[in-house]
Order: C-alpha cells, then sequence, then structure tokens
C-alpha cells in the first residue's frame, strides 16, 4: 500500500448507458476512437497516468494540478463539436492511497463527486486545486461556492470551467451574503480536558445559537451546518465565505466544578479583525446570565437595529445547574438516534423534570423522545407526546422547540391545519431557525399545497446550508404531488445521496419512476429499499405518509405497487 499527494481527474461519458442503448456497436467505435486519438495521448502529453478504467470513465493521476487542468481543456475542447460524445470531468488535489490495482482516498472521491457535478463538456475543480494554479491559470475558473458532496462531510469549495462558458445544472451559484447582518455561531471548543464534557460547550454554543436565531433583525446559520466545522482548524474569512455570512462567532468553554469560564470573540469576515470579544468567569448558576450578554454584546456589535419582533420574552429557565446539565446531556443522547440513546435521554430529561418541575426545556425534551418512539411503532407515545408537549407549553409558551414537537405530533394523526398553524408560530419565535422552515414545508406537501414548498425549503437551506436529506425529498415529494415526476424523481435521487441508510427516498424515487415508465430503474429503487429494510411493506410506511387528500396518498401507494412493492 502507497500513500502520496497527487492531482486526480476523474472522467465520465455523459449518458453512457443511453448510448449504448439506441447504438452500441457506433458508441464503442466512437469511444475507442476519441480514447485513442484524443483522451490518452493528452494525458501522456501533460505527464499524466491511468490508474484505473471503467467502461464509461477513468481515473487519472498527474504530477501537479496545472498539468490536469490543461489535460482536461484540451479534451473538452477537442469534443466541442463531436456529433455524439461529451465528458464530464472533476479534479482535486489530495491523499490518495494505492493498494495493489486499485486508488482510494479523498483525492479520488472528492474528483469524482465534482466530475459528478460537472455540465456536459465541463470542469469542476476543488478549492484547494485551484489554490495550486498560477495567477493566470487560476482566473479562467469561475467561482462556484460551497458545495454539499455526496458522502463528503464538509462542503467544498467548487470552481468551474467550460468551453462554452455554461453553468453546471448540478452546482449552486455562491451563496450572496444577506441584507441583514449575518452571524454563524462555530462550536465552541471544550477546555476541561475531559472529552466527557464536550455536551456542555455544545450546549452552550447551541443556546446562543437559538437565542441569535430568535432576533429577526438578524441572519443566523443553523447548528446543524455551523457543527460540521466542530474539532476542525479553520480560517475564519474562509468560514464566512464558505456559509455566506459577514460575522462568525467562536469561543471556548471550560467547566470545573460549579465554576464555568466562557470566552467568546466575534470576528469579521471580510477583514478578519474582532468586533468584540470577552472573557467571563461565573459561577455555574450564571451560565444563562452569560449567554444572554453574549447576545446582547453581539447584537450591540453588529449595531443591529431591533424590531418590535425582536423584543425577546424573559427567559423561562431553571434555577438548578444539575437540571440544565441534564438536559444539555439529554440533546446529546436524542441526537444519536439509537433506542439505548433515547432511553438514555429520557432518563436523563425525567431527571431533570424531577429537580425542577417548572422547568419546560425537559418536558418539550421528553416530547421529542415519545415521538420518536412512536415512529419506531410505540402505538400508546403519540398520546404522551401531546401530553408533555402541552405541559412545556403551559410552562413556557415561547419556548420553540415545544411547537416542534407539538406540529409533527398534529401532522402525523392527520390534524394537518393544527399543525401548520404550530409550525407558524414556531417560526414566529425562531424566525431564523431552517428546520420550522422545513417542518412547515413537509406539512404543506401533506396537506396537498406542493406549490408553498420550495420557497419554504430555499429559505431553510440558506439557513442550513449543509442540509439533511429531507429537505430535497420534501421537494421531490412535492413535485410528486403535483404530478410532475422528472423533477420528482432528480430532488428524490439527491436525497438518497445524502443519506443512503434512509429507506424513504428509494421509496418515493420509486413511486415516480413508475410513472415515468423507468421500469428497470423502479426495480433498482425497490432493490435498494429492501437492502435498507429487508421487509418493506406498503402498510407499514402509510403512517409516515399524512396526506389529507386520499387522492395523493392512493397515487403514491398505486405507484409503488406498480414499482413492485408488496402490502
Amino acid at each position: 500500500m502507497q500513500r502520496r499527494l497527487s492531482a486526480i481527474l476523474a472522467a465520465d461519458v455523459v449518458n453512457y448507458s443511453r448510448l449504448m442503448g439506441a447504438d452500441q456497436t457506433g458508441t464503442l467505435s466512437a469511444l475507442r476512437a476519441m480514447r485513442r486519438d484524443l483522451f490518452e495521448p493528452a494525458v501522456a502529453n501533460h505527464r499524466g497516468q491511468i490508474v484505473k478504467r471503467m467502461g464509461d470513465g477513468w481515473l487519472v493521476e498527474f504530477v501537479s494540478v496545472s498539468d490536469a487542468v490543461d489535460c482536461a481543456m484540451q479534451v473538452q475542447e477537442g469534443l466541442a463539436d463531436h456529433d455524439l460524445l461529451r465528458l464530464r470531468i472533476g479534479i482535486h488535489i489530495g491523499e490518495v492511497i494505492f493498494e495493489e490495482e486499485d486508488i482510494y482516498g479523498d483525492g479520488v472521491n472528492i474528483a469524482a463527486r465534482l466530475e459528478a457535478l460537472a455540465e456536459p463538456g465541463g470542469l469542476l475543480i476543488s478549492d484547494s486545486a485551484r489554490n495550486s494554479l498560477d495567477g493566470k491559470a487560476a482566473a479562467v475558473f469561475s467561482d462556484c461556492g460551497p458545495q454539499s458532496l455526496k458522502n463528503i462531510a464538509r462542503p467544498v469549495s467548487v470552481w468551474r470551467w467550460s468551453v462554452g462558458g455554461g453553468a453546471p445544472t448540478g452546482v449552486v451559484e455562491p451563496l450572496a451574503l444577506p441584507e441583514k447582518p449575518s452571524i454563524a455561531v462555530l462550536p465552541f471548543t471544550n477546555m476541561s480536558g475531559d472529552p466527557e464534557q464536550d455536551y456542555f460547550a455544545d450546549g452552550i454554543t447551541e443556546d446562543i445559537i437559538t437565542e441569535l436565531a430568535r432576533l429577526q433583525s438578524l441572519f443566523v446559520i443553523a447548528r446543524n451546518t455551523s457543527f460540521t466545522f466542530k474539532g476542525e482548524s479553520r480560517n475564519i474569512q474562509d468560514v464566512a465565505r464558505t456559509l455566506g455570512v459577514h460575522y462568525v462567532l467562536e469561543g471556548s468553554v471550560r467547566k470545573a466544578g460549579n465554576r464555568v469560564r466562557v470566552t467568546g470573540q466575534l470576528i469579521d469576515g471580510k477583514s478578519g479583525g474582532h468586533a468584540w470579544a470577552e472573557r467571563y468567569d461565573r459561577d455555574l448558576a450564571d451560565i444563562f446570565a452569560v449567554q444572554d450578554d453574549v447576545t446582547d454584546k453581539i447584537v450591540k456589535a453588529l449595531k443591529v437595529s431591533l424590531v418590535g419582533a425582536d423584543e425577546l420574552p424573559e427567559r423561562a429557565e431553571t434555577a438548578a445547574p444539575e437540571a440544565y446539565d441534564c438536559v444539555l446531556r439529554g440533546r446529546e443522547q436524542y441526537r444519536l438516534f439509537t433506542k439505548e440513546a433515547l432511553a438514555n435521554a429520557r432518563a436523563l430529561y425525567e431527571r431533570a423534570t424531577a429537580i425542577d418541575p417548572a422547568y419546560a426545556a425537559p418536558y418539550a425534551g421528553l416530547a421529542e423522545v415519545c415521538l420518536h418512539e412512536w415512529f419506531l411503532g410505540d402505538a400508546a407515545a403519540i398520546d404522551t407526546t401531546f401530553e408533555l408537549a402541552l405541559k412545556a407549553a403551559s410552562l413556557n409558551p415561547d419556548l420553540p422547540l415545544v411547537y416542534e414537537a407539538l406540529g409533527n405530533a398534529y401532522l402525523f394523526t392527520g390534524r394537518h391545519d393544527e399543525a401548520i398553524a404550530a409550525f407558524l408560530r414556531w417560526i414566529e419565535l425562531e424566525p431564523n431557525s431552517a428546520e420550522a422552515f422545513a417542518n412547515l414545508a413537509g406539512a404543506h406537501v401533506f396537506n396537498g399545497d406542493p406549490e408553498k414548498v420550495h420557497d419554504l425549503i430555499a429559505k431553510a437551506s440558506r439557513l442550513n446550508p449543509v442540509y439533511p436529506f429531507y429537505y430535497p425529498l420534501y421537494r421531490g415529494q412535492a413535485y410528486f404531488v403535483a404530478g410532475r415526476y422528472e423533477e420528482a424523481a432528480d430532488f428524490i435521487k439527491r436525497a438518497a445521496d445524502l443519506n443512503p441508510a434512509s429507506p424513504h427516498p428509494p421509496m418515493c424515487l420509486a413511486a415516480s419512476l413508475a410513472l415515468l415508465g423507468r421500469e428497470e430503474e423502479a426495480k433498482a429503487a425497490v432493490a435498494a429499499t429492501y437492502a435498507i429494510i429487508p421487509d418493506a411493506r406498503l402498510g407499514s410506511v402509510q403512517k409516515n405518509l399524512p396526506f389529507r387528500r386520499p387522492d395523493d396518498l392512493d397515487r403514491l401507494l398505486g405507484a409503488m405497487r406498480r414499482a413492485g412493492f408488496t402490502d
């Protein structure tokens, strides 16, 4: 096994399967001629080595990025007027591993993902590849901004070139700065020396994000995206550019006994200068006052003009640090989404309610746990979800988490109007919550309002650029409800790429493909579902599809039967 830093070019023939189906002999002849007369000579002339051949593509190693780019441009220019063949090409520089006759590693993975995003006849390169070029060579590339790539944990900044100068359809444009003052809060570093205390630093970060997210006059990047930077060394200006924000808050937390030290620094993403910095040494019981002061100082540093909607209610928190600690631990366990972790979260939230029965947050957390248990098959848990969510609302009607649990409980029990009202209240309380917009979008899918979904998901995606799979899934389902099955299939495929472990995208994809008459692809989607859930049946998935209009559900289930699912 050998490891080395290499420039990797990934190339693929566009629509190869379709070309082979239409004219196998002609396609193979054209491919051989292109490879012999253009591709392989270009590789050799630029000190490249083809390290892997697929039927319709190649992986090529180069000594330098400039060689790889020059080769790619020569190939694409040579194919510009070809009657049949087009290539997509991606280039990245990174560590690669050579073992026997195979090659793998980040250099390969990212190059392959960039190739998949490129337009026919186009070239995409990563930011690290572009940084290896001299100024003149780099100047011909256009900035595509950060892109979420399949199975790559963090977004990759991407640059494009094409013979015709067009934009690839799979790539989104760079994130423009919002008109409002904008901020991302990066995960605060745990300075206690004990990794077991990560939950506390994470919890402090999340609560600061939530408080800032409640201000209508600010634009605040979502927790899920901010936390992709956890544990990473980072250039703050690069982070600001990647996320499309003006300011970045970073800090640290050190907890020792009943004392806590919190440091924070607000950095201007354009200049790299400090807009504000402070250190707090307090008793643990004062942690909420620290969070409030951080929020207040950020608002003042950003010169935010608060409007009436920004008048935050007085915090209805707890005077018991032990109860707050249980809530933070419970959140950490809940997000693991295993049965054991859910049981741990339940125990921690219940302990918090025992310590402080008037503390709303653990009741809302318990409602989330119960809702998840209902999805896992506990029929009685839905009633408990309502009880706990309403209990939390009675203690603190301004707690956003209450309306997440309540809205979903309403939705999945067929009370669509009440679900939509709950999600709207959530947005009113937390106007920067990406999840509030996404949940409302999901409710509109099932309520039969597909036209309302896309703008909501666009808002959610801007707040949460490293978004989860159900954002494109909701868009795909909305297109399905609207009878636009091509668009449905496109978005559902994106959802499947983002989360290959979820059965929901391949189920819905199979239905869309069946209605398009693409039977073999539909069967493949059915097989992908069974690979995740071997005993998947239509009857078992219906409760996860709370359509208000019977025709929408009947059309989906009928299409799934046509694809090959059984009752």
